[in-house]
């Protein structure tokens, strides 16, 4: 496991232009989004300032597309045969597997990390317990999109995964409240229910909330174990001999 694991890292992290749209382009709409609204400590009713509510609201978008797109490396391994090869070597079947959430939970706490960093510089601050505890919410709540990357991988072809991909990230990005609070209305019974709006939620925990509380580990566990099965299902029938 740890050779092949070395080598996906490897390759994930030597791709500039996957390096690119995965860290450089999160960093810069936080920069460019909360930069102008660094005053403003009450965003939208939230009790959140704009530089926390968007630092945790990038990281979400960062993460999100971080685990989703481990689907388009599924599906180019597959569409050039890559998978098939590899299921005639010594490799575990749940090594692959392990393999390709472990490098997006790598490729997520880069993001978080240059994300707190850029919140610091614009005058973020929390005790050390609740920047560890919103981590904490930050990675169980990427659970579900690692699922759902490995679910799309096996079942989108090579050739349409990019817009698949871009369009989920951005859909539940949007409807998570990523880019402005969701306070009430139809959409906010809607974003309740997706997982990306609890991820965004986690920055509650720097005014004294819980981040999620019951109902949010609720969507968070169903969302997980309904994606988990889905995508076993699907791995398991792409890689059934002929």
């Amino acid at each position: 496991m740890s050779t092949y694991l070395r080598y996906e890292l490897v390759r994930t992290f030597r791709n500039t232009r996957f390096i690119i749209f995965a860290f450089a382009f999160p960093l810069v709409l936080y920069l460019v989004i909360a930069g102008p609204n660094r005053h403003v400590h009450d965003l939208g009713g939230t009790g959140l300032s704009a530089p926390l509510y968007f630092m945790v609201g990038l990281a979400t978008f960062a993460v999100m597309t971080g685990a989703v797109s481990s689907g388009a490396r599924i599906a180019a391994e597959r569409s050039v045969g890559w998978n098939r090869q590899l299921r005639i070597t010594p490799l575990n079947p749940r090594v692959y597997l392990v393999t390709k959430v472990v490098t997006a939970y790598a490729m997520a706490l880069v993001s978080i990390l240059l994300l707190y960093s850029a919140g610091i510089a614009l005058g973020v601050r929390m005790p050390a317990e609740d920047w560890l505890e919103m981590t904490g919410l930050l990675l169980v709540g990427l659970v579900p999109f690692a699922a759902l990357g490995i679910l799309v991988g096996h079942v989108v072809s090579a050739d349409t995964i990019g817009p698949v991909m871009g369009g989920t990230a951005a859909l539940l990005a949007l409807l998570g409240g990523t880019w402005f609070p969701i306070t009430s209305g139809a959409m906010y019974d809607i974003a309740r229910s997706l997982p990306s709006y609890w991820l965004v939620q986690a920055g509650h925990v720097s005014i004294g909330g819980t981040g999620w509380g019951t109902l949010g580990w609720l969507v968070i566990a169903a969302w997980s174990i309904g994606l988990i099965a889905l995508a076993a299902r699907a791995y398991r029938r792409d890689t059934r001999p002929a």
